[in-house]
């Protein structure tokens, strides 16, 4: 292993890669604890530390910007517009036929779908920045706190924050791609992988600070249990065969070589986890901008009872429900087995057994439905590890080992281990793998 890390370096075109990342991501590192301007930093630091076992609404934002949402800091907003932009392309792609058909366009239309996808983080990251920075202004971004977030509550002080961080998010979004464009990997991947790394060793370190060693050293067992099954279901795969028939094409011969459709357990990887999450933050996002109401409604009581509490039993059952309703919902549409089924005809293929047209269409449904099945449960009892850590140990709702954390860490560190593999098995004939 530390071998093939040698190889990789002694490759002058890979090591010029590996280098370019790493500045990327020293330098998006640097933009995530500059403080935008107007910000009380002192007071902001204070309050912060007030909030550290608390259930905040912006924890999945927060995670995802690696704690700098809170700081508002210049990447205060991090990766989470483009990745918001990035699914609601993808679900209008099936929804909007003019979409769709760019989709089927190839490169070109792929770049299209792109710069759309730039235009809606640049619309979101605003909205975004507004409502954050509105937060901070009116003293509701950290709960409990009763200091100055900001120096003053002018306007045009608002505005230029809004505009700063706006520029963040569109500084990430470029710094993605150029990491996708001369480095290796994909881009965007790797700045979600950075943040979220970047608030691991805090919370590692605060469950051993507030339980102990004893505590520590079980919730690192559990975690390395954890990672071990999470790279194991991530590479797990059913490989449906599909043989072509010989064609005779003029005096030459074509096809009659067999593939297979890989169909993996975690087809939806993440984003059923971020569905749920965002969907069970918005009860309690709804009671904090009403609490002040007098008198209060009586659904602020069922909420506070029921919905913001993380380790309540209830919680955790709706948010299971919603992670395996929204892996259906998620892989229905992002594997159309229409399409799958009729490019499988149209180019002479077919899977051993079953006849070409609607009965493949059936069978890949058939095995998609059973497949998810595991991959649902799976997303969703990891993502029930930090509840369940709250609930026994008081720990952080940003608990390292489970939910988007681990999944993001290991998809990625596994996707982009693949990728220098494969560069080296070009130059070297062996990689990190033997």
């Amino acid at each position: 292993m530390l071998g093939a890390f040698a190889n990789a370096f002694r490759t002058p075109d890979l090591r010029r890669k590996l280098l370019f990342v790493l500045g990327i991501i020293i330098i998006f590192r640097l933009g995530s604890q500059f403080p935008a301007p107007g910000v009380h930093v002192a007071n902001v630091q204070s309050c912060i530390k007030g909030l550290e076992d608390s259930n905040s609404v912006y924890n999945l934002i927060n995670l995802f910007s690696g704690g700098a949402l809170l700081q508002l800091t210049v990447f205060a907003l991090g990766i989470m517009p483009y990745i918001t932009a990035s699914i609601i392309l993808q679900l209008l792609v099936v929804v909007i036929p003019r979409l769709e058909a760019l989709k089927k366009e190839g490169q070109s239309g792929q770049a299209k779908i792109t710069q759309y996808t730039r235009y809606l983080t640049l619309g979101l990251a605003v909205l975004q920045a507004t409502g954050i920075i509105a937060l901070a202004r009116s003293g509701q971004l950290l709960q409990g706190c009763d200091k100055d977030l900001l120096h003053n509550d002018s306007i045009g002080l608002f505005l230029v924050m809004v505009l700063t961080m706006t520029a963040g998010t569109v500084v990430i979004m470029w710094l993605g791609e150029l990491i996708t464009e001369r480095g290796v990997g994909n881009g965007m991947s790797i700045l979600i992988f950075t943040q979220v790394v970047a608030t691991f060793p805090a919370s590692l370190w605060q469950v051993q600070s507030s339980k102990g060693w004893v505590t520590f050293g079980i919730v690192m067992v559990i975690g390395l249990i954890l990672v071990a099954a999470v790279v194991f279901i991530e590479q797990a795969q059913r490989r449906i065969p599909v043989q072509y028939a010989r064609r005779m094409v003029g005096r030459k011969m074509f096809g009659g070589n067999s593939t297979y459709i890989p169909l993996k357990v975690n087809q939806a990887g993440i984003i059923p986890v971020i569905f749920a999450s965002s969907l069970m933050y918005l009860p309690a996002m709804a009671v904090q901008f009403n609490q002040n109401r007098d008198p209060q409604p009586k659904w602020i009581g069922f909420v506070n009872e029921y919905f913001v509490d993380g380790g309540h039993p209830v919680y955790m059952a709706v948010y299971f429900a919603l992670i395996i309703f929204f892996t259906y919902f998620y892989v229905s549409i992002t594997f159309d087995t229409n399409e799958v089924a009729d490019n499988m005809k149209k180019y002479g293929g077919f899977i051993p057994g079953i006849r070409a047209g609607k009965p493949t269409e059936d069978y890949l449904s058939y095995v998609l439905s059973r497949i998810t099945a595991p991959g649902a449960l799976y997303l969703g009892l990891i993502s029930l590890v930090p509840l369940i850590a709250f609930a026994l140990i008081n720990a952080n709702q940003n608990f390292p080992f489970g939910g988007t954390s681990i999944l993001i860490m290991v998809g990625v560190a596994l996707d982009t281990v693949k990728q220098i593999e494969s560069q080296l098995q070009q130059r070297n004939y062996e990689g990190f793998l033997r």
